[in-house]
């Protein structure tokens, strides 16, 4: 029951987090700065909500997911059942992003898929895996026992997210999330879903490569 309870937590974060940040961009038809704060501060309200252990660990990424695992702050056994609830929370936001975008007759495809067109496809990874590294150091390094900042550390995880996002809007569109990438580029297809390869490795790479800088600095000392 424990893990479906946090199973289920990681669907509905998830789940949140790709309808209100896709949403702001289908729906709203919003600017950089209302799509990152929408995403942003999703991220810390649903933190709040399920991420304090009791309901989920509030991830709501598998990179992050990744990352949590290879600092044993979770195990191996429990990172994958959280990803697979990931994955299904984006791909049932997407859905309902689907329906209400055809209600207000947006163009067809318009899923808030992320994508790159004016850069290469290798620089849209190292992209990527950058903004995804400092994503995932700024949320070990916030919630570590030794050098956390306790409840403000949500806060810190949505502000981050929020600037990464508006910084990379018009280079990558922002994912730093394998899940957030998958669930719109099933349902919009052509170039969002034949570039995912590049919003499902880079965010990996990413999230290992701070796993490790943050354990070295460490992130993972008792105080």
């Amino acid at each position: 029951m424990t893990l479906f309870r946090k199973c289920f937590g990681e669907f509905i974060g998830t789940f949140m987090l790709v309808f209100v940040g896709t949403a702001t961009v289908v729906v709203g038809k919003a600017d950089p700065l209302a799509i990152g704060l929408a995403f942003g501060l999703t991220v810390t309200i649903m933190d709040l909500a399920v991420g304090h252990g009791a309901l989920s660990n509030g991830l709501f990424n598998p990179a992050v997911t990744v990352a949590m695992a290879i600092n044993k702050r979770i195990t191996w056994k429990d990172s994958i059942f959280f990803i697979i609830s990931q994955f299904i929370g984006a791909i049932i936001a997407s859905f309902f992003v689907g329906v209400f975008g055809k209600a207000l007759k947006v163009p067809a495809g318009s899923y808030g898929q992320t994508d790159f067109s004016e850069i290469s496809a290798g620089m849209a990874f190292g992209f990527e895996t950058l903004i995804t590294f400092l994503f995932i150091f700024v949320i070990i390094m916030a919630t570590s026992k030794k050098y956390g900042s306790g409840a403000l550390a949500s806060f810190a995880i949505g502000l981050v997210l929020a600037l990464l996002i508006i910084v990379a809007l018009n280079l990558t569109g922002g994912s730093l999330n394998p899940a957030r990438s998958f669930g719109p580029a099933i349902f919009a297809g052509g170039t969002a879903l034949s570039h995912y390869w590049v919003y499902l490795c880079a965010p990996i790479v990413g999230g290992v490569l701070a796993a490790f800088v943050t354990r070295f600095l460490g992130s993972e000392e008792e105080i």
